[in-house]
């Protein structure tokens, strides 16, 4: 498929987060999953993996990532990782566990069933901050064992990063070390309190702009892409910077706007984005826990493409608050999950960015001037 192609987010979704197991070996701080030892016996089963992936398949072939958990703890994982590559022709990745089960053996058979790239957690430049973030001691040095094998095999490596108080000053490190791994995508993850995620680890609002700002220096100047997870605001900032800055000052050119694993317009919980969980449940998103429907009793298709929560999620005119009068609010439109995780509304405004908005500002001046 090509990946700049235009979709219709309303019929088919640009990316498919499977949750395929909540079995985990580390103790993140963040967990969204809050995963546990071991697997829950009510996960889907190999067969109905198999009918789900048919399902995926047939909305025209969007980007398919298997989570978890560990996925590496599901015992048919490359079962059904092969299932999904040469049977259906779908484009799969993975976000394995930085445990003693990645091995050197494991990723040579992860490339010849045909994984298109694995993704590795990266929350700090050096073991202490990286391994208090994952809750287990030795942690970095497995990732660093990981990545070493990836670049061994010529697999394409990602980095996932999730921002919070707890490595915002280490991000020029972390950005460097993903730049020596020879990575081609960095993709930050700023964080919602849902799971173990809690709101005292939030960076704040003004952080926040200040992070993307930093972020749209960093995709012009590094060899790798950039993306952003739950931070749609990234798109308005990127837009905005670009404006301000342009080509003409420090060399700066504005060329990643669109790399591998970027969606060509903007994605967001449930518009674009589907997760199905381990035990079939379908969310907007892994950090949206509102259940939109089942694939044990409907189909993917019908849930993703029908369900009211994913209709309300990609109609922009119901947004609340700042985020409803916005007028990036068709390429942005905020985090969802972090709206409903903060105020228990996943229509309310995004509590975490602190654009204020040109109507907003006029309706704000004009109650001013009626008081």
């Amino acid at each position: 498929m090509s990946f700049r192609r235009e979709r219709d987010y309303n019929e088919n979704p640009f990316i498919v987060i499977w949750e395929v197991t909540r079995a985990c070996a580390l103790k993140c701080l963040h967990c969204r999953a809050e995963a546990q030892y071991k697997a829950d016996p009510r996960q889907l089963s190999f067969e109905e993996g198999k009918k789900l992936i048919d399902d995926i398949a047939k909305m025209d072939n969007p980007l398919f990532v298997f989570t978890g958990g560990d996925p590496l703890m599901r015992p048919d994982l490359y079962d059904l990782a092969k299932y999904a590559i040469e049977e259906k022709k779908l484009s799969v990745s993975m976000t394995p566990s930085a445990t003693p089960r990645v091995t050197k053996k494991a990723i040579e058979k992860a490339k010849d069933v045909g994984l298109s790239r694995w993704a590795f957690s990266l929350d700090g430049s050096c073991a202490e901050i990286h391994d208090h973030f994952r809750g287990t001691r030795g942690s970095y040095d497995m990732t660093m064992r990981g990545i070493e094998y990836l670049k061994e095999l010529h697999i394409p490596i990602q980095v996932n990063t999730t921002v919070s108080n707890y490595n915002l000053t280490d991000l020029p490190k972390i950005a460097e070390k993903v730049k020596e791994m020879g990575a081609v995508l960095w993709s930050l993850f700023f964080l919602v309190p849902t799971g173990r995620g809690m709101a005292k680890d939030i960076i704040t609002p003004e952080q926040h702009e200040e992070v993307m700002k930093w972020l749209y220096q960093i995709q012009q100047t590094m060899p790798y892409g950039v993306k952003t997870t739950e931070a749609p605001h990234y798109r308005r900032v990127f837009l905005q910077e670009k404006a301000r800055i342009g080509t003409s000052t420090s060399g700066i050119e504005t060329k990643r706007e669109d790399l591998l694993g970027r969606a060509p317009r903007s994605v967001n919980d449930g518009d674009g984005f589907v997760f199905i969980s381990h035990i079939g449940e379908v969310y907007p998103s892994g950090f949206l826990p509102v259940v939109c429907g089942n694939v044990r009793e409907q189909s993917l298709i019908d849930i993703y493409r029908n369900s009211p929560i994913m209709k309300q999620l990609r109609d922009k005119s119901l947004l609340k608050g700042k985020c409803g009068v916005c007028e990036f609010k068709e390429i942005c439109g905020g985090s969802r999950a972090r709206a409903y995780a903060v105020t228990g509304d996943y229509l309310e405004s995004e509590p975490y960015c602190p654009y204020i908005p040109k109507a907003w500002e006029k309706t704000r001046k004009v109650q001013l001037q009626n008081n």
